[in-house]
């Protein structure tokens, strides 16, 4: 683990070990919040393997902050639709994706092309002089010395040697991190025996819109549409079967046969995976984080792995500056693991469950699913539990750093993900409300509000470093110049389901508090500022 840290060829804040996704976009968060950042990568190119598939809202929401939506969304493609079968083909449960609305911005079901995904993120990264990507790289030791950390890697084409010195270090480099090996943190949970066959392709004049899960106890598999004119198929292998047979040309294509013509897909790749459920003991050693899969791993039947790891980005990049910038004290970054990990849990359980609903093997236990779902759907409020997604685990944290020291409890506006409605600005453009609010804390109030009130929300968010954003009603004139217009009214309900005058978000869109004006003095003290 050790190595001579007094001389170093660089320094920097951060250093973030593996740049796919996860690092990627933790490096553009750094970026817009002004941090020195060095990413280490392995790999001279972005990988050309379409290996994860599916984000959601909260996945879009994250990209938007970073300000990528637009150049990654222009090449993801939008479910509307997907559906459960059973061993007969006979759908026993569906999911309106395209009609569901959690209230954060965008709907909850994208796939994307990984090696378009990874480009894009990388090309976000030059957008900033002081965050720099080093590729072809190995990483070989690590440091904490004297409130830092000292990595020496090795350069692939040239076998020299480098050290570079930063206060952090971010292990982004996958379930086998190295950097989570070097600093001695043990992964425990579970490995599910049954392996699957991921297979991914191309598909001449078109591919077909689908997305099904089909809970054959024969064979369980998935296929879906994915961006770019992919196809998706996953197969869970049977008791005899083996890799060498499954990834065989011959077999891919009598199992792709009953959803598409196989002389017309192109196979990109196809490859046997089993799939793991953990979590590392901890996610900080020292100076050393874990975010995404060097963190936690989880079974893909929600397709929550991915954007558990920007959510991990998310939470932890603004308090990494706000520490940096002696803004906040080191105690700050204990909450990263405070409020992810419960959440990573629950997502992990969640997962589990669909994946038992999903993978009965036994053909009685499956029909009696089969019948059973379809049954308890000619409830009305069951089926829009199931169509509307409605069981996705939501976003909010139990406990963290939060107004009162608690997040989310059952009256609680603190700890949850806040809302983001489409606005009008006073040029008479309406867009999403995180396109007004800056990357940094937001404190926000109504436009009407007196003006001493308003004078102490400015107050605030000027002390924070952060901006006031005000809102009025449609049609209604507001008294502060710069205020944004409700169009749908869902802000001026919030504001009044939670009984709130002023309510400050953290930069991940978090609540952090949400009072009555006169609690303001409070909440400022709870912030330190």
């Amino acid at each position: 683990m050790g190595c001579d840290n007094q001389q170093a060829d660089m320094q920097v804040d951060v250093i973030i070990s593996g740049c796919g996704p996860v690092g990627a976009l933790t490096g553009n968060l750094l970026g817009l919040l002004g941090v020195r950042t060095l990413l280490l990568e392995r790999d001279v190119a972005p990988h050309a393997e379409p290996r994860a598939f599916s984000c959601d809202d909260e996945g879009l929401r994250i990209y938007q902050s970073a300000g990528l939506l637009e150049v990654l969304q222009k090449d993801m493609k939008q479910t509307h639709f997907a559906e459960y079968v059973g061993g007969s083909g006979k759908r026993f449960a569906e999911l309106h994706t395209g009609a569901t609305d959690f209230g954060f911005g965008h709907t909850p079901l994208w796939f994307f092309h990984q090696p378009l995904l990874e480009a894009g993120l990388r090309d976000g990264l030059r957008r900033f002089p002081h965050v720099e990507l080093r590729q072809g790289v190995t990483f070989t030791t690590v440091d904490q010395r004297a409130g830092g950390v000292t990595v020496r890697y090795r350069e692939t084409a040239t076998g020299e040697e480098r050290t570079v010195r930063a206060r952090y270090l971010l292990a982004c480099d996958g379930a086998r991190s190295s950097v989570r090996k070097a600093v001695g943190i043990p992964m425990s949970g579970k490995s599910y025996g049954e392996p699957w066959l991921a297979v991914s392709g191309t598909i001449d004049g078109g591919a077909p819109d689908i997305c099904r899960f089909v809970c054959d106890p024969k064979r369980p598999a998935f296929v879906a549409t994915g961006a770019v004119n992919q196809l998706r198929w996953e197969f869970m292998l049977m008791p005899g079967e083996t890799r060498e047979h499954m990834e065989n040309p011959e077999t891919i294509a009598k199992l792709i046969a009953p959803y598409v013509d196989p002389k017309r897909v192109k196979i990109e790749r196809a490859t046997v995976y089993t799939f793991h459920c953990l979590s590392a003991e901890r996610w900080r050693e020292g100076n050393v984080f874990l975010l995404g899969d060097a963190a936690h791993t989880m079974p893909p039947f929600m397709g929550q792995g991915l954007v558990s790891g920007l959510r991990d980005a998310a939470n932890l990049a603004w308090k990494l500056k706000r520490v940096l910038n002696g803004q906040a004290s080191d105690a700050l970054l204990d909450t990263y693991e405070l409020e992810r990990r419960p959440h990573v849990s629950d997502v992990q359980q969640l997962c589990v469950r669909v994946g038992h609903l999903f993978l009965a093997r036994n053909p009685m236990v499956a029909a009696a699913r089969d019948v059973m779902m379809r049954t308890l759907q000619k409830i009305p409020r069951v089926r829009r539990f199931i169509q509307g997604f409605e069981f996705k685990q939501a976003p909010l944290h139990a406990k963290g750093y939060y107004f009162g020291g608690k997040g989310a409890g059952a009256k609680d506006a603190q700890g949850t993900y806040f809302i983001q409605p489409k606005v009008r600005l006073e040029s008479g453009r309406e867009v999403l409300l995180d396109d007004t609010l800056g990357n940094d804390f937001t404190v926000m109030c109504r436009a009407d509000a007196p003006a001493a009130e308003l004078a102490a929300a400015r107050e605030l968010a000027e002390s924070l470093g952060g901006t006031l954003v005000t809102f009025s009603p449609t049609a209604e004139k507001a008294n502060a110049p710069s205020a944004v217009e409700d169009v749908t009214g869902k802000l001026s309900e919030w504001f009044s389901r939670h009984t709130a005058d002023v309510v400050v978000l953290r930069p991940d869109r978090f609540v952090f508090g949400a009072v009555k004006a006169g609690r303001l003095p409070e909440l400022r003290e709870a912030l330190g500022v």
